[in-house]
């Protein structure tokens, strides 16, 4: 039993399952981001993370690639998952456009929905931190096969506050909360992310979904069903 105010939570192998982002979104997003670009480019909100996305290219390169080439770049940097911002901002845009037109939906497990219910119910705020875009969580709990789940958390966060995996994220995030760090309860999958949640003063709880290792150093639950709290 738990008596925290705040409980942060992970989304992909945490709420949602790993298969959803790899087996549906990643595969979307590459089949639409050529025509996606070649429509779309000169749009403010697609223009500025494009040129950061060049701007990347060229200091690691020395490279100025066309719109074409951007999106294989992009494609690319899908593919092998990397966790640039202009990457996840394009890739947001891109999902609300199969979201809103019934493409998909998103996954959450089943025990999720309740849980959250529970623990909003005995006083709890709710927040979410992934490496995808504030519009890509957003999206996905809107459009969740459960229905809009989007109000059920006051605060979503991404990379803007920093890294997953470095201590320094977690800690803004409590500032950003205005909450010490020991009020706040993080769930995850990632023992890397745990540990740097851990090394803020966070409480963490690794979630242990079937695929998933358990680490050590840290209390483990196979889902959500199995946490509760003290009111």
């Amino acid at each position: 039993m738990f008596k925290r105010q705040y409980i942060l939570m992970d989304i992909e192998g945490t709420t949602t399952s790993v298969a959803f982002v790899y087996d549906t979104l990643f595969p979307y997003f590459k089949r639409q981001i050529h025509d996606f670009l070649r429509d779309r480019a000169s749009l403010l909100l697609v223009a500025e993370p494009l040129r950061l996305a060049q701007n990347t290219i060229w200091e690691e390169s020395a490279m100025t690639l066309s719109l074409g080439e951007l999106a294989d770049q992009l494609v690319a940097w899908t593919e092998a998952d990397r966790k640039h911002p202009a990457l996840k901002a394009i890739q947001g845009i891109v999902w609300r456009n199969g979201y809103e037109n019934g493409a998909f939906r998103g996954h959450v497990y089943e025990e999720v929905p309740p849980a959250l219910t529970r623990w909003k119910a005995a006083g709890l705020e709710l927040g979410i931190y992934s490496s995808g875009s504030v519009e890509a969580q957003q999206l996905l709990f809107r459009y969740s096969i459960f229905g809009d789940l989007k109000p059920c958390f006051s605060n979503y966060f991404d990379t803007g506050v920093g890294p997953k995996r470095e201590a320094n994220s977690y800690q803004n995030i409590a500032k950003t909360l205005q909450l010490p760090p020991d009020a706040i309860l993080f769930l995850s999958d990632v023992v890397e992310e745990l540990n740097a949640a851990a090394t803020a003063g966070m409480e963490t709880i690794q979630i242990v979904r079937p695929g998933t290792v358990a680490g050590t150093g840290h209390l483990v639950a196979e889902d959500f069903g199995e946490i509760f709290f003290s009111t």
